[in-house]
């Protein structure tokens, strides 16, 4: 007999939830998600997916999984352009439900399934991606009044520079509480992180709570996710250039800084930056080549426990 997969839609005050010819509206509370895991489990559902929604699915994805159900979280973009290639243009948190669980009846016939089922941030996780989330923003409001004290007025100015020192102090503040963190809850994985020049704080602390899948999936796996893998574009006899597209741009723009510095100091992603541009290769394109080779290796050396002297270095040409 073939399993029943659900889709629930997410919003924050309910829970819409739809599997094979059902459709309940559940409360988005810890008493509505208990009753949603029943209904579920009673109907011996197998996949569950969901749309990201800000933040708000994650209680209730958390809570499914530890239930043992499979979760995919899949982001909006997917779901809308699903919807439209079944033809579906009303948008309803019923009709998103429906469209959720065609959706995962799709996935769990897919042969690659696992890619799509997302690993769940644990407790110590949680803490540390909303520690990393807070530096960003402060480090956003930083840069805009920093830009805004050149031209500011001469009786506004006292008030920006005092913001910038609030700001700073802050940030100084949060990068206290995320070394703390990373230092009790994931000190085994610094273990190995720390050998590799050019990967700093920031690339760490962020790979850490925002990339969970670090060392659970494969390289071309890895690189897909976060979004630095080259799809290809090819129809019939035309070739069109490879780009990278979608995936994390979060964790993409973190690994991008921290390439820029890799590849003028450490030594074996500097001998490959400069391999690709003897080759005739773009300096961007070269650069991506990079950040996913950078990737796929500290990929692998969680996955195999091993620092960056004793994992066995991929090859150059690749």
């Amino acid at each position: 007999m073939s399993r029943i997969n659900a889709g629930i839609d997410v919003s924050k005050a309910w829970l819409d939830a739809c599997w094979g010819q059902h459709a309940r509206r559940f409360a988005h509370d810890a008493d509505g998600i208990k009753q949603l895991a029943a209904s579920l489990g009673q109907a011996q559902v197998d996949l569950v997916v969901m749309e990201a929604s800000g933040g708000y699915e994650m209680a209730s994805a958390a809570a499914l999984q530890a239930e043992g159900f499979a979760v995919a979280v899949l982001n909006a973009r997917q779901a809308r352009d699903f919807a439209r290639a079944l033809g579906v243009l009303a948008k309803t948190d019923r009709v998103d439900a429906r469209v959720l669980r065609d959706f995962a009846n799709v996935i769990a016939r897919h042969p690659e399934r696992a890619r799509y089922l997302r690993a769940l941030p644990d407790e110590q996780r949680l803490h540390l991606a909303a520690l990393v989330l807070r530096r960003r923003q402060l480090l956003d409001m930083r840069i805009a009044e920093a830009n805004r004290l050149p031209t500011a007025h001469r009786s506004a100015r006292k008030s920006v520079a005092a913001v910038l020192r609030l700001l700073d102090a802050q940030l100084k503040s949060v990068d206290a509480d995320i070394d703390g963190c990373m230092r009790k809850y994931f000190k085994e994985a610094l273990t190995w992180l720390d050998t590799v020049k050019g990967v700093g704080p920031v690339l760490k602390s962020t790979l850490l709570a925002l990339l969970p899948e670090l060392g659970h999936l494969s390289g071309r796996a890895i690189s897909a996710l976060v979004g630095v893998a080259p799809i290809a574009r090819e129809s019939g006899q035309w070739r069109g250039k490879r780009q990278t597209w979608g995936g994390r741009h979060e964790v993409r723009a973190v690994v991008y800084m921290a390439t820029l510095s890799a590849v003028k100091h450490n030594p074996v992603l500097k001998q490959f930056y400069r391999r690709l541009i003897a080759a005739g290769k773009a300096p961007k394109v070269a650069l991506v080549a990079c950040m996913r080779k950078l990737l796929v290796i500290l990929n692998a050396m969680v996955r195999d426990r091993t620092t960056w002297k004793q994992q066995p270095l991929l090859n150059l040409s690749n």
